[in-house]
């Protein structure tokens, strides 16, 4: 660990919490150096919802680099890209009749989340945007002004202007809609608001702590939005690519955004990717007005096509999804009613839930002695209070009964000093498989 310590700067994270060298993944297993076998429920924070080194995805991949396809083609047109464009609208936007078109930006989430916010912002003529409380959607600068988590926003080093928050849902209070606030202060020319010309918003704010929109406010978001002449933004970067159930995060509630951004598990390979899709009339782009040298990764394209034609071409996949994420609910139901006390609930949606500790210690607590069991496993939330499950999708239901005994056996152990049972300690036998994992997982369905 000594050159990490001497060479790498003082801003990494994720490695303080998890202090090994990995070296090896496969499906939902992470392995360090010595050899040590670990389940990821970290799965490169929403990055890897298919899973590490995908075989599907790999063969594809190995084949086009085999053949000496493009890797680096900055924006020309590519047979890679040309196959991901055709798949996507056939598998993903005709089936849900959306009419997008779609725009290659840099590869990371805050890059879409930039050239969103310039495009609306071009269109409408207008500088202001709304954004949420605890709602996260990158580090630059853009973005950052519409983050609302006071550790990032701190580290800028300058004022941030042209947004105005307001409370997401849920925020004050579960008998309150914000969005009538919000429909408020854009009808009251005295407000203070300026007329904005988006409004920003994840559907479960993941960074934020898993605070999950109700169907409801969704809707009702979108009508204000409409009322008022404002363009609808969803960031599903982390809670888009089937995280909670189906492939769009906003497809339970029945809206259409006028534009979206995704990266994350874009590319199903953990490679590199984001874009943005936006109503047809919104591209007011001039050639080369947004740009980048990364903006479409051929190699993700690759990936990104194989992962759209091996589990969004029927309803089996989401369904699988909804399953297990309907386990993974009711498993953190029992472990409140067990051990809460009134100080816990769950959060979230699908496969995308958390454990909400109220205390950030508490909850990093919990997460250090999962990890002494095996099992990797984040914290979110404005005090890293939430314990967060964000699994491959693809884990199996054996490993999905392990991992979550695992964070039973660890709240047990944190709350009531109960030493965790060897039956649930990861180690202790890697080759053993939890008994009767399916069928409690299909009484979840």
């Amino acid at each position: 660990m000594k050159v990490f310590d001497e060479i790498e700067s003082e801003v990494q994270s994720y490695a303080r919490a998890f202090p090994r060298v990995f070296n090896k993944a496969q499906g939902e297993y992470l392995y360090d150096e010595d050899g040590t076998q670990y389940l990821d429920f970290l799965a490169g924070a929403g990055t890897l919802n298919y899973g590490h080194n995908n075989p599907v995805f790999k063969e594809a991949l190995l084949e086009y680099i085999q053949q000496d396809g493009i890797t680096h083609g900055l924006d020309l047109h590519t047979k890679a890209k040309r196959e991901f464009l055709e798949t996507f609208y056939e598998k993903i936007l005709k089936p849900r009749d959306l009419n997008y078109v779609m725009q290659f930006t840099g590869p990371t989430g805050t890059n879409a989340v930039e050239a969103a916010m310039k495009i609306a912002r071009k269109y409408k003529g207008r500088e202001n945007i709304i954004s949420f409380t605890n709602g996260f959607h990158g580090c630059s600068m853009g973005a950052l002004s519409a983050t609302g988590n006071s550790h990032h926003r701190g580290a800028a080093g300058v004022s941030m202007s042209g947004i105005s928050r307001m409370p997401y849902d849920g925020y004050l209070g579960d008998d309150i809609d914000t969005t009538a606030y919000l429909d408020k202060v854009l009808s009251d020319s005295s407000s203070g608001v300026d007329h904005p010309a988006a409004v920003l918003v994840e559907t479960v704010q993941g960074e934020g702590g898993i605070n999950a929109a109700s169907i409801e406010w969704l809707r009702n978001l979108q009508a204000v939005c409409r009322k008022h002449d404002v363009l609808l933004i969803v960031d599903d970067i982390q809670a888009g690519c089937g995280r909670t159930g189906s492939y769009f995060s906003f497809e339970e509630a029945g809206i259409e955004p006028d534009i979206v951004t995704l990266s994350k598990s874009l590319s199903g390979y953990g490679l590199p990717f984001a874009v943005v899709l936006m109503r047809p009339e919104l591209d007011q782009w001039k050639p080369g007005e947004h740009n980048g040298t990364f903006r479409g990764n051929n190699l993700a394209f690759v990936t990104a096509k194989a992962a759209i034609e091996h589990y969004w071409s029927d309803d089996k996949f989401a369904k699988e999804v909804q399953r297990k994420g309907d386990y993974i609910g009711q498993r953190l139901e029992t472990i409140v009613e067990k051990f809460g006390d009134g100080n816990m609930t769950t959060r979230g949606r699908g496969m995308f839930r958390g454990l909400n500790c109220v205390s950030g210690d508490l909850a990093g607590q919990i997460t250090r002695e999962a990890f002494k069991h095996g099992l990797v496993i984040e914290t979110s939330g404005a005090d890293d209070h939430v314990v967060k499950t964000l699994c491959p999708l693809t884990i199996s239901d054996e490993n999905l009964k392990r991992a979550l005994d695992i964070v039973e056996a660890a709240v047990e152990k944190v709350l009531k000093g109960t030493e965790v049972p060897e039956e649930h300690d990861f180690f202790a036998d890697d080759s053993a498989e939890a008994e009767a994992p399916k069928a409690e997982l299909a009484g979840a369905a």
